[in-house]
């Protein structure tokens, strides 16, 4: 009897497997944070062809569907994949390439890990990126004097860590013939003492790294698969790479195609006119992994060099206001000139001036248009009548910049002024919306250190007690919303990604600990247990 009741089971169970539905993937037993409209929880989806075709608990889609993936989550919390709204990818890439200065706390740490470096790779040309003169006790900039003594002959360019300032040694200057009578609009050739400091601050760079050597297509495909591993590992499935030009793009588009750089890339096409002729004459190009349909802007520096551009002088600098990077006149050419396209605009703009004048451009072009979705990226310092201008215009925004500036930024702009900075909420309540993202490699990669800054307003030691500002924090759900469905809407992507539902791409992640509940002080001691990207596991 026993074995005619096993054999019935076994027959029923065969039946209920040939009645249900084939998908390539199933997961399980899942805390899943779908993201969708009403922000629902669920516990389990089916995945086929890399999207996901039902949504629902465990014992619905185990009853529908069939697969021969399964995975079981143990009632760990899923996610949308990250979104990176605002970064440098494949800057991140050739930073592994670099000497990394990185938290050094005084000059002569910095000195020293050029040394290794070099000691290590006897490079013809020395590159570093990383440093910040705000981290050392002496905080004014560095100058060139020792790398002159130790590399004579080996030209050497030292970025900060915002990339809006580089220490150059005498023999890369010498590359662009930079001399004490060196002027450049939007820029500025530091010289102290009448000699030349080696400092050069945001398009003075050009005079000296115009003359470096060109990354070959072989470095490109290194650096790209360098930064993959690095932003998979962390739970990043789509990033927003802030200027690229042509050769960069054909690139990325090509390791794709092999099926080697699976990262989904939304490119902003840095905007030099030969970039805009021709990707404007070409149009938009979207792929399931590469969409190219924005420019990237700059309007002027950055707070930590003093290149962000103020309305009125800096606090600890009178008299200075800081650098307009490209004059008004060629931001609104080119905005009329995007607006007759369907590409999208994106500007770098950090001083309450900068804002004031993209707001304004963008606004008188977009004519009360808010469905192009053209970006202010970053949006830090904003005078209080000009929050309202941010209506029609989407921030792009990147919380860990006010953990990593408020040990500095009221000296630079003062105690009234610093009340509009990083002013999350509020530029969330203008427009209904926020793309968050890291800047990496200014900021570091982790998308936790962003939501956990967007959240508590602290950084890593918990400083400042209570948080900064905090009438301008973001809710989790906020913040997880900017990350992922917000994140993709910048993109014109939201139907695609960006949440848990039927027919969107099957990306999406496992983290060790639920994010929505956890102790705000353990966000960002989060870990990725899997990472995937169109149904397939990436990490």
């Amino acid at each position: 009897m026993k074995k005619i009741l096993f054999l019935f089971l076994i027959l029923t169970n065969l039946s209920c497997q040939k009645d249900k539905q084939e998908a390539d993937l199933i997961v399980v037993n899942a805390n899943i944070y779908t993201v969708d409209e009403n922000f629902d929880k669920a516990e389990s989806f089916a995945v086929k062809n890399g999207k996901i075709i039902a949504v629902g608990t465990t014992s619905e889609i185990d009853n529908k569907y069939k697969a021969i993936d399964t995975i079981n989550a143990n009632g760990k919390t899923l996610l949308p994949g990250f979104i990176d709204a605002h970064c440098h990818f494949l800057g991140l890439g050739f930073n592994q390439q670099a000497v990394d200065l990185v938290g050094t706390t005084s000059f002569e740490e910095m000195m020293k890990r050029v040394l290794d470096f070099q000691n290590k790779n006897n490079n013809k040309y020395i590159l570093g990126r990383g440093w910040d003169q705000n981290d050392w006790e002496d905080k004014q900039f560095p100058d060139k004097a020792l790398l002159d003594k130790l590399y004579p002959n080996t030209p050497i360019a030292l970025m900060r860590i915002d990339g809006h300032a580089i220490l150059a040694n005498q023999a890369a200057l010498d590359l662009g013939n930079v001399t004490i009578n060196s002027k450049i609009d939007g820029g500025e050739v530091v010289v102290e003492n009448g000699k030349l400091t080696g400092i050069l601050i945001d398009n003075a760079e050009s005079l000296v790294m115009e003359h470096w050597p060109k990354p070959t297509k072989k470095d490109h495909a290194k650096a790209l698969l360098e930064a993959q591993k690095i932003c998979f590992d962390l739970g990043l499935t789509t990033v927003d790479d802030a200027g690229l030009d042509k050769e960069a793009i054909e690139v990325i588009e090509n390791l794709q195609e092999s099926g080697k750089l699976k990262m989904r890339i939304y490119a902003m096409v840095s905007h030099t006119e030969d970039n805009i002729d021709y990707f404007l004459e070409k149009g938009i190009t979207k792929t399931d992994r590469l969409n190219v349909r924005s420019f990237k802007f700059y309007a002027d520096g950055a707070l930590g060099s003093r290149g962000a551009m103020l309305r009125e002088p800096y606090s600890d600098k009178p008299g200075h206001l800081g650098l307009l990077v490209t004059d008004l006149e060629t931001l609104k050419k080119s905005a009329e000139r995007i607006a007759d396209s369907e590409f999208q605009m994106n500007t770098h703009a950090i001083g309450d001036s900068a804002n004031h004048a993209v707001l304004e451009i963008y606004n008188k072009v977009l004519k009360g248009k808010n469905d192009r979705r053209w970006r202010v990226e970053h949006a830090q310092i904003v005078s209080p009548e000009d929050f309202e201008l941010y209506q029609n215009v989407m921030p792009s925004i990147q919380p860990t910049h006010a953990t990593s500036d408020m040990y500095w930024a009221e000296d630079r702009v003062g105690a009234e002024r610093i009340k509009g900075a990083y002013a999350f909420k509020q530029l969330l309540e203008a427009y209904g919306k926020v793309a968050l993202g890291t800047d990496f490699p200014v900021e570091q990669v982790s998308p936790f250190l962003t939501f956990y800054a967007a959240v508590a307003r602290q950084d890593l030691e918990e400083y400042p007690e209570g948080g900064f500002q905090m009438e301008n924090a973001l809710t989790r759900e906020e913040a997880l919303k900017g990350m992922t469905i917000w994140a993709a809407y910048s993109n014109f992507e939201e139907d695609e990604k960006g949440s848990i539902e039927v027919g969107k791409f099957a990306d999406f992640i496992i983290l060790d600990k639920d994010i929505m509940t956890v102790e705000a002080n353990e966000i960002p001691n989060i870990k990725v247990l899997k990472t995937v990207v169109g149904g397939e596991k990436v990490n």
